[in-house]
């Protein structure tokens, strides 16, 4: 076997795959799950201009998760609890843009440096350890699958009951706050739940790589369209091709998910910037020219 073929077989591999994705079916499920979390709160990430604030909370989502593995606890748990904890402070301490940043700038070192530090202490497998930064879905069993799906639940639910007035806000604050919507509150509320988002999508794809499935499959989205309706629609179906897909190339392979997942999540994109280039070039074409 040459060089090539060694690399080729460790990335795809699809020998005894039935076998094997009769042990994913958790996987899928929860990717299902994952994917709808992160399609519908990635749509405000863009409207609000959060891609910042998702990285800084993945950082102490990390560290979360690192003081639970080192402790023995849930590491499900550990992960959302870190979450909510970096969402709350960013939602407290960064109502305006540049203090949110300044914010942010200040929480990623540092759940980042804790997160390192937990590891260190860590004497288990190496392998956990890795999967806390590349995501490790594809060993889903039966607690975490419980926590994921409630966890989406509470999420779901809660972006449904905020959905119209956050749009309003979102799209204009000033004029929003001018009649009655509660600007702030809804502002610290979508922050906790995009804490509860990331939480979730850390399991998936890792602290490192997060953006790829709360900003990616949203972005891509509205290269191609603006639809209040649509927009969302197309982002939840992105992000739930880029999870399954990543776990269906995945599991033949020998390397984490996570490049699959970020790969096939790229790939939207970049199809979507093409999809919108050929739009753009098809409208000024129809348009006529003005001497």
């Amino acid at each position: 076997m040459t060089f090539a073929d060694g690399v080729w077989h460790q990335i795809f591999s699809f020998q005894d795959y039935g076998e094997l994705l009769a042990l994913v079916r958790n996987s899928l499920v929860a990717g299902a799950a994952l994917g709808l979390v992160g399609g519908l709160a990635g749509v405000f990430v863009m409207m609000r201009d959060l891609p910042f604030a998702v990285h800084g909370i993945s950082e102490l989502s990390f560290a979360g998760a690192s003081a639970a593995l080192l402790l023995g606890t849930d590491i499900v748990a550990g992960s959302i609890l870190g979450s909510l904890l970096a969402a709350g402070t960013i939602g407290i301490l960064g109502a305006r843009a540049r203090d949110r940043n300044s914010v942010i700038g200040i929480i990623m070192p540092f759940g980042l440096g804790l997160g390192v530090l937990f590891l260190a202490l860590y004497k288990g497998r190496a392998a956990n350890k890795f999967g806390l930064l590349t995501g490790q879905i594809v060993a889903v069993d039966t607690p975490q699958m419980a926590w994921l799906l409630g966890t989406s639940a509470v999420v779901v639910s809660a972006l449904a009951v905020m959905w119209r007035p956050l749009s309003f806000a979102s799209a204009d604050p000033d004029v929003a706050e001018a009649r009655g919507v509660p600007v702030r509150t809804l502002s610290f509320a979508f922050m906790l739940v995009l804490g509860l988002s990331v939480a979730l999508s850390v399991q998936v794809v890792g602290a490192l790589l997060v953006l790829s499935l709360v900003v990616t499959p949203a972005a891509a989205a509205a290269r191609v369209t603006a639809s209040p309706v649509l927009l969302p629609a197309l982002s939840v179906l992105f992000a739930v091709l880029a999870i399954e897909g990543g776990i269906l190339l995945a599991l033949g392979g020998s390397i984490p998910i996570s490049p699959y997942v970020t790969t096939v999540s790229f790939t939207i994109y970049v199809v979507c910037r093409l999809v919108e280039r050929q739009k753009t070039k098809a409208r000024r074409k129809l348009t006529p020219c003005h001497s």
